[in-house]
């Protein structure tokens, strides 16, 4: 089995934290991306809001993508951790995410959660993806 871990220079390093922002297993052809975060390179989290923070967990989760060769018409999977009730925020999320992730409309799980990475973060993302280059 071929694996290769991706950490984009633009993103925080996840190695303190134990992670790649993805790993590409190359006999199958998927990638899969580490939860993003509203994170700016100093761990620190961005916005304030649950919309600012999805949005740039939505970016994070692009940006990873593009370094893996991958891109969003190729998920097949997409998992939203939301801190509280996933369905008192949906009409938050889902807008941003189809902003951002457009309209292939992959499997997709939301998930509400008492915590995630750190106090301030509201909203987490992962996913997994087909390669379509290497």
């Amino acid at each position: 089995m071929t694996i290769e871990r991706i950490n984009p220079p633009a993103l925080y390093d996840g190695a303190p934290h134990g992670l790649s922002h993805a790993t590409i297993d190359h006999d199958t052809g998927l990638v899969f991306v580490s939860g993003q975060v509203d994170w700016d390179r100093d761990y620190q989290v961005r916005h304030t809001t649950l919309a600012a923070q999805t949005e740039g967990a939505a970016l994070n989760l692009i940006t990873v993508l593009d370094a893996a060769g991958s891109s969003v018409e190729q998920i097949l999977q997409l998992r939203v951790y939301v801190r509280g009730e996933i369905g008192e925020h949906l009409e938050t999320v889902a807008p941003i995410l189809v902003q951002h992730l457009g309209l292939p409309r992959p499997a997709l799980t939301g998930i509400g959660v008492a915590s995630l990475a750190s106090p301030d973060t509201l909203v987490e993302i992962e996913a997994v993806a087909k390669i379509v280059r290497r």
